[in-house]
């Protein structure tokens, strides 16, 4: 199956049934077959071709979700982006994949508008909810003049059908391929192990529709399906129009990241639980370590099991999953789903026996490769094996446990950070002799941005300064929140390991950003 035949089979078996709700507005399955074939056509209109790349910038709503089917339907691939790369970031990656057309949003138009010039690839902007410039082609002239009937170009299931950036994207971007076929084994397969079902209600909030985790698991699992999906716009700071939406739709199911599972055991510590949450029948966390002291918290406060899973980009979600029922060991992220085999390996590629902690390596309907990189694509696709890069051990009923990184990486949220990014921005300091960017344990957050700075003989700087340095040339969540000024760099930087015996006190409330 590919991805275009998997909407136009629930479209065609649910055409008027409600497939997305968000605030007042209410999109039928039949609507988004037909908004996303007069995108296409307008796409093969502006002379987009098979396997040409399509970047896109936008928030989780309706129209992402329209438009990704749409350029898949015109034969493209599509290049899903954080709205938080700041142009030289973007510049990057789009040296890389060389996209032809750029759907974006406003904001970040506004502040991109004095840098297009720099996207060298770029023939054509989309803008989604703006009609600020007459140069660009807007959404709306496209939903109101071109057919929604259904474009002719051929799929294979094997061809691409995204490409998602995971390793970078500042140094040195690493473009995940994803086929439509091992989407659609993934949507599939992630429906299957947690049952889900037409009469089910998804709610997207916080994991955002360019985050695999929330594309696929989320939005391609309920397109699947047939069930509803509702989209909560915001991000932690609006925890409570999350709880207030669950209780208005009578929610079922919510994929989040383990950073919205503390936020909302702060509000009940502080507030109590105001809203109904009955009709929640599973809560599941993924993209970043979930602590066995987030899961007693949130069952202790809210009468409820989280279910940890993992997964990567590589592996396009999830590819583990703890038992529904609860049960299984604290600190396990679950066992191996249905198409997915994981082992753990040594340094020499050798199969370690249970309960030997390792390097975890997988095989199933992952990555075709990174984009245009074969030999980054042969550093971690080896022997049919998927080199993870993550540390962990198998117990003896098949459990995987998380407890180490191989690269250099921190988590923030559920967000992926790479400390080589934020140095290189740090090192063009002219004060700057040396940087060296760490994570520091924060069991709210995950991970934060921590910056030891050795700063150049006679020179004076503080905490302010390298922020201020900071914005505008990254992503504000890579920025530090902490500095320390030292006299000499550690040669060794610690690699993150596993926090162990994190208690209530840990978990501190700050508000809920």
């Amino acid at each position: 199956m590919d991805l275009i035949k998997m909407l136009a089979n629930t479209a065609g078996r649910l055409a008027d049934e409600t497939a997305i709700i968000m605030k007042d507005r209410r999109v039928s399955f039949a609507q988004i077959e037909a908004d996303s074939n007069r995108v296409a056509n307008a796409l093969i209109n502006l002379g987009i071709k098979k396997d040409d790349r399509i970047a896109t910038i936008q928030a989780s709503n309706p129209e992402f979700v329209a438009i990704l089917f749409g350029i898949l339907k015109a034969g493209g691939i599509v290049v899903p982006l954080d709205s938080r790369y700041v142009a030289d970031e973007l510049q990057n990656i789009f040296n890389d994949c060389r996209p032809r057309a750029l759907v974006i949003e406003d904001p970040p138009l506004e502040s991109l508008l004095p840098e297009l010039p720099k996207f060298k690839s770029i023939e054509h902007i989309i803008t989604v909810n703006t009609e600020h410039d007459k140069r660009f082609t807007s959404y709306r002239e496209i939903i109101e003049k071109y057919s929604p009937e259904r474009a002719a170009t051929p799929v294979n299931p094997r061809d691409p059908a995204i490409i998602s950036y995971t390793s970078g994207p500042t140094r040195n971007p690493h473009g995940v391929v994803l086929s439509h076929e091992s989407l659609c084994i993934e949507a599939i397969n992630s429906a299957g192990e947690i049952k889900q079902r037409e009469k089910d209600v998804m709610m997207q909030f916080a994991l955002p529709m360019y985050h695999q985790f929330g594309l696929t698991a989320v939005m391609l699992a309920s397109i699947y399906t047939g069930n509803k999906l509702v989209l909560v716009p915001g991000t932690g700071r609006s925890i409570h129009s999350f709880m207030e939406a669950v209780a208005r739709e009578k929610g079922t199911i919510y994929m989040g990241v383990p950073y919205i599972y503390s936020l909302m055991i702060n509000v009940a510590r502080r507030e109590g639980i105001r809203h109904d949450l009955s009709s929640l029948r599973l809560c599941i966390s993924g993209g970043a370590p979930l602590e066995p002291a987030v899961i007693r918290l949130f069952r202790q406060y809210y009468d409820f099991n989280i279910i940890d899973v993992y997964g990567q980009t590589e592996t396009i979600c999830h590819i583990t999953m703890m038992p529904m029922d609860g049960s299984g060991k604290a600190g396990a992220s679950g066992k191996a789903l249905p198409c997915w085999e994981i082992k753990i390996f040594d340094d020499n590629d050798n199969e370690l026996p249970m309960g030997r902690e390792g390097e975890i390596v997988t095989r199933g309907p992952m990555m075709t490769g990174f984009y245009n990189n074969p030999e980054a694509t042969s550093k971690v696709i080896r022997n049919g094996w998927l080199h993870t890069r993550d540390i962990g051990k198998l117990d003896e009923n098949g459990l995987l446990y998380i407890t180490g990184r191989k690269r250099r990486m921190l988590i923030l949220k559920g967000q992926n950070i790479f400390p080589d990014d934020i140095e290189e921005v740090l090192t063009k300091h002219p004060k700057i002799a040396e940087v060296r960017i760490l994570g520091t344990i924060d069991l709210i957050r995950g991970e934060t941005v921590k910056a030891l700075v050795k700063l150049k003989p006679g020179e004076t700087a503080d905490e302010q300064e390298i922020r201020q340095y900071c914005q505008g040339r990254m992503a504000d969540y890579k920025m530090p929140r902490e500095v320390e000024f030292v006299d000499a760099i550690p040669e060794a930087i610690p690699l993150w390991k596993r926090p162990k015996n994190l208690e209530l006190a840990d978990l501190t409330a700050e508000g809920t950003g």
